[in-house]
């Protein structure tokens, strides 16, 4: 089992422009993914998206976006330390690039870094499945969100 990198691909009916902003403007990013999403889209921006759990119990993760091309790509780093700046084998590297299909986007999350992080391999995998089963339950929200916009390519 390959336990470094996560791809998604998704076809979403609407502009690169209108889904770059779903997948970057942390008030769009909120409805598909965390509860709470803190942060500019720009590079070097620091926040946080915050996960309410069942128990409602805040999990809280710090980001830094690494690189903003509009409407092509939005990249950040995750899952790093409390105040440690996040680098290669401290963190995870979250890509969205997308690109004109049809009337819509093909859009294409791809995270990587977990090999990187030095976890034992009974971590490494766990943290692996969790992660492959996140992007498996929101990222087929983006196009149902992206709809709800009423806007379209």
């Amino acid at each position: 089992m390959e336990l470094g990198t996560i791809e998604r691909e998704i076809y979403v009916d609407a502009s690169p422009e209108i889904v770059f902003e779903v997948v970057s403007d942390p008030e769009h990013v909120k409805h598909w993914w965390p509860d709470e999403a803190h942060y500019e889209p720009t590079p070097g921006s620091e926040g946080e998206i915050v996960f309410v759990g069942r128990d409602g119990a805040d999990n809280r993760n710090q980001l830094k976006v690494v690189d903003v091309q509009r409407p092509r790509s939005f990249s950040f780093r995750w899952t790093h330390p409390a105040g440690e700046q996040p680098v290669s084998g401290n963190s995870l590297l979250v890509t969205f690039d997308l690109s004109p299909s049809g009337s819509g986007t093909l859009l294409k999350m791809t995270e990587t870094g977990f090999r990187e992080m030095g976890w034992e391999l009974a971590v490494l995998e766990e943290q692996y499945q969790s992660h492959v089963t996140g992007w498996e339950f929101f990222i087929p929200r983006i196009p149902d969100y992206t709809a709800s916009l009423g806007v379209s390519s």
